[in-house]
């Protein structure tokens, strides 16, 4: 027995591959509304599965991001440690120097 499935037990349940639903006669044409297209919803889950692939790379974007900055952050700091170092070394030189400049006026 070939029997046509039923909207409770339909033969498939991919909607492409359904018989479209065909006006009953007790219906008067154009009473109901039109056929809602789905191609705006399917572009929206298209966009959010692009998204959400995405999301590791933007991850890994900002994670980069962070490093650099952080790299540059500590690059200054060395920097500014280095000059520190130079300065406390030329302040002990010319105490050095005025003081040998010192003795040699006294003597």
């Amino acid at each position: 027995m070939n029997t046509a499935g039923t909207i409770d037990r339909p033969l498939t349940h991919d909607p492409q591959k359904q018989a479209p639903m065909k006006p009953s006669a007790s219906e008067p044409a154009g009473s109901a509304t039109e056929d809602v297209t789905t191609t705006g919803a399917n572009v929206s889950r298209q966009n959010r599965n692009r998204e959400m692939q995405l999301i590791p790379e933007a991850l890994a974007r900002a994670h980069m991001h962070e490093r650099l900055h952080e790299a540059e952050r500590e690059r200054q700091a060395v920097r500014l440690a280095a000059a520190r170092r130079m300065q406390r070394r030329a302040e002990r030189a010319s105490l050095r120097a005025r003081r040998a400049l010192a003795m040699a006026v006294m003597h």
